[in-house]
């Protein structure tokens, strides 16, 4: 109980202190084939990435970002589901940029302070994205933005965070048109991947993202009623719930 009270505070801790203003923009939503062009070309079925291919051509991811910080989204010309599938293409791009700069390496935990505390001096706290007038790190825009604009636990399967354990990077682009239908099909891919989980009616092995952000997953229904909706085996509120370890090993080919 007092762990998860602890991984409860630490998430609505990140909530508030990563919040950030909505700044005025007159923006129009943008195309993501660029994106979808990188990702169709050096991003496997199951995630796996291409670093050394993408920071050899690294022009191409720049042209990219180079739209995506001259337009934030805003609520007069763009819909729900154009802002988050930019905020989810953004946070994956700028992750990526973030791995190609430092590349090699054999983990995003090694960028950053030699000091590492967790939320502090880490990847996600580095100040490298620039969004028309304004200057976000990775925690901005997971917990400042998409967690705190967006009532959608399913993004939790689309971010990526560049390791083994997180969800694979999707080799196509988010669109606004198809987000409910490739948000369900993150949610399918990773619930049943057996590298992330082990599910079964007495007992399941789950990633330790359904601890970290249990509270987003059960503001509507139970957690186990939530894995149920996608998980081809059922779990019952009987199910034995123990959590994996987590490998940070870079998701590269």
């Amino acid at each position: 109980m007092k762990k998860t009270f602890s991984i409860a505070i630490l998430a609505a801790f990140l909530m508030s202190a990563c919040a950030i203003a909505n700044p005025a923009s007159d923006s129009k939503p943008i195309s993501h084939q660029i994106w979808n062009s990188i990702l169709s070309q050096h991003v496997t079925a199951d995630g796996m990435v291409d670093y050394a291919a993408i920071q050899k051509d690294s022009n191409t991811l720049n042209s990219y970002l180079k739209l995506v910080k001259a337009n934030h989204p805003n609520d007069a010309n763009w819909s729900k589901n154009e802002q988050l599938a930019y905020w989810i293409n953004a946070y994956n791009a700028f992750t990526v940029q973030l791995i190609i700069r430092h590349y090699p390496l054999s983990s995003i935990k090694d960028i950053g302070s030699s000091i590492k505390i967790p939320f502090v001096n880490t990847p996600w706290d580095v100040k490298f994205i620039h969004i028309e007038n304004e200057t976000y790190d990775l925690n901005n825009l997971e917990h400042g933005i998409i967690r705190k604009q967006f009532d959608e636990p399913r993004i939790h399967f689309a971010l990526v965070c560049a390791a083994v354990s997180c969800p694979r990077l999707r080799n196509e682009a988010f669109t606004a048109a198809k987000l409910n239908q490739q948000l369900d099909e993150e949610a399918t891919y990773f619930i049943n991947n057996k590298k992330k989980n082990v599910i079964g009616a007495d007992e399941a092995h789950l990633s330790k993202i359904f601890m970290w952000y249990k509270g987003d997953f059960t503001k509507k229904t139970s957690l186990v009623e939530f894995i149920n909706q996608y998980s081809k085996v059922k779990m019952t509120e009987n199910t034995k719930i123990e959590h994996n370890d987590y490998h940070w090993e870079l998701n590269k080919q």
